[in-house]
């Protein structure tokens, strides 16, 4: 095994995968959540393929479901095309774009995340798109590996194994999981932390679309733009404002790692801008279960009612 480098200053924490249980005043679900807006398959970034994913959010009560898996919409498609949308089950199309910020507006990592709900999976203009953020997904992939191999860290064999289809959109915590195969990382949050992150020896400044960008392309598709897991919204109305001008409509309110107070601030703005809330696990896969997540997550049974009134879908969404 290749040694480690030293320790790196950890710059911010890495906010995606907190530990639930470390939440000082978690939100407790009063039941199995019906609704679940943001998860990821394989398709992206994600470790189920994505009729385990539609299989297990089914098993656990959810009768609305998201995939919206970064930049593309391959894992929708696949589960519809091969019937295995369970019966009761109501599949969402979505994508989550992660947009990059060339101001300096003192973002985590200069992104901000724009979730699309209900877009056009028959859309070739937005298919386009995405295709080429997943194109630039792959220059950063491929940057970052061989970042890594000039750290006397080289994942190459292990990355051809998991970076299974060209169209995939792939992203970190592929290479993580390869970082962890090679034996040079104990768990994605360790590869983040120490390599990947934002100001860590092997990190690669992401390239693509801008959030305005984004949000135009979603809604030129016929999605609801929703902006995801932004904790500081309420310290950030500025951010938020300037989004809304641009077009977005929806807020993640419902959150699995959020507490309550976050969950109350969050609320109240959407509820101030007029914004439709969201909500979801963020399911990937590398710290539990589906249902171990779905368990800590709460997102009201009103979420879903609200959004489907303002999308449309199309029929083999459901059966």
């Amino acid at each position: 095994m290749t040694e480690r480098p030293p320790e790196a200053p950890e710059p911010r924490p890495r906010r995606r995968r907190h530990d639930p249980t470390a939440i000082p005043d978690p939100v407790v679900p009063p039941g199995p959540s019906p609704v679940d807006l943001h998860t990821h398959t394989r398709r992206s970034d994600g470790l189920l393929a994505p009729a385990e994913l539609v299989a297990a959010a089914a098993a656990c009560g959810v009768t609305t479901l998201a995939l919206t898996d970064h930049d593309t919409l391959a894992g929708y498609r696949e589960v519809v095309a091969t019937g295995a949308v369970p019966a009761g089950l109501l599949l969402v199309p979505g994508v989550e774009i992660n947009a990059l910020v060339t101001r300096d507006l003192s973002l985590w990592e200069g992104e901000l995340h724009i979730l699309g709900f209900g877009v056009d999976p028959d859309d070739d203009a937005f298919e386009a798109v995405l295709a080429a953020q997943r194109g630039q997904r792959r220059i950063r992939f491929d940057r970052t590996v061989d970042r890594l191999r000039e750290l006397g860290l080289p994942i190459d064999e292990v990355v051809a194994t998991i970076a299974r289809d060209a169209n995939d959109a792939l992203g970190r915590p592929t290479i993580a999981r390869a970082l962890i195969a090679g034996g040079h990382a104990t768990s994605v949050e360790d590869a983040f932390r120490r390599l990947l992150g934002h100001g860590c020896p092997a990190y690669v400044p992401r390239l693509g679309l801008g959030p305005v960008e984004a949000i135009a392309a979603i809604r030129e598709s016929g999605g609801l733009t929703a902006l995801a897991h932004f904790r500081e919204a309420p310290e950030r109305l500025d951010v938020v404002n300037e989004l809304v001008e641009a077009g977005l409509e929806g807020l993640e309110v419902y959150y699995r790692t959020f507490d309550r107070a976050a969950v109350e601030a969050m609320r109240e703005v959407a509820e101030n801008l007029g914004l439709i809330a969201t909500g979801g696990t963020d399911y990937h896969g590398d710290t539990g279960t589906y249902g171990e997540s779905h368990a800590q997550t709460w997102v009201p049974p009103g979420v879903a009612d609200e959004l489907l009134a303002r999308v449309s879908l199309p029929g083999s969404a459901a059966r």
